[in-house]
């Protein structure tokens, strides 16, 4: 018996992979968070499996459903929204799982920031102007920063910024950046990424609380903050190059 941790992507139930589709399909019980997990990804499952929501349930009764399952003889489908290997709290359930001696093998799944650069229609990095992405999130109550990884300190860096679970706190996040990305400077916030009640906001930093605000934003939304989703004028890369296409061809 094997759990297998799948990332469900960031929504659209075509946007899982064939391998999460396969392996949906051969397992009879499936763990999946209610609110982060659309209805239509079940449908994925043999239509007898036993569907558990975990939205409510504390780590100990997640691995209860899975132990039981496991005596059974069950393999179980643990389904995390986006990419298991962000936000997805599948660390502790691991940790857990190699206590008791479960196996467990992890399926990688199209992660939400892919979804919201494919929604704004941008790529996240282009010549001259960006070539790296953060992938951060601000403190909670539950889940504080590690030392040395507050926003103010990783804005300094100056990269493209790809915020989850931020968009409660939009006020904090624009005063903290402001500073070191300009009030000019380019963003967006994507709700429910790839998903049919999508919501788009492409504004400023100046005006990004307010526009978050206004768009009714405090949850599933990723917030992109960076030049390169205004860059303009800027060079070919490499790829594209003459310089590249005359060594490709070598001497004639």
């Amino acid at each position: 018996m094997t759990v297998h941790f799948i990332g469900a992507g960031p929504g659209a139930p075509d946007l899982l992979t064939l391998r999460a589709v396969d392996t949906l399909g051969r397992c009879h019980v499936c763990l999946y968070a209610g609110s982060l997990v659309p209805q239509e990804v079940l449908s994925h499952c043999p239509d007898d499996a036993e569907l558990i929501d975990t939205a409510r349930m504390p780590l100990d009764e997640i691995v209860g459903h899975i132990r039981r399952a496991h005596d059974a003889g069950h393999d179980v489908a643990r389904l995390h929204s986006g990419d298991t290997s962000l936000y997805s709290a599948m660390a502790e359930q691991i940790r857990a799982l190699d206590a008791i001696g479960i196996d467990h093998v992890v399926v990688p799944g199209v992660p939400a920031f892919a979804a919201v650069a494919a929604t704004l229609g941008r790529e996240l990095t282009v010549p001259g102007i960006g070539q790296s992405l953060l992938i951060t999130r601000v403190s909670t109550l539950s889940t504080d920063m590690p030392p040395g990884e507050t926003l103010s300190e990783l804005a300094r860096t100056g990269v493209t910024l790809s915020l989850h679970l931020a968009a409660h706190r939009v006020d904090a996040v624009a005063a903290d950046l402001t500073p070191h990305y300009g009030a000019d400077c380019p963003c967006a916030v994507v709700a429910f990424a790839s998903r049919d009640d999508e919501i788009i906001v492409r504004c400023t930093l100046a005006d990004l609380a307010d526009r978050t605000h206004a768009a009714g934003i405090v949850r599933t939304a990723i917030i992109v903050v960076g030049r390169v989703l205004g860059a303009t004028g800027f060079p070919d890369s490499y790829l594209y190059s003459a310089a590249r296409m005359t060594k490709l061809s070598g001497p004639t």
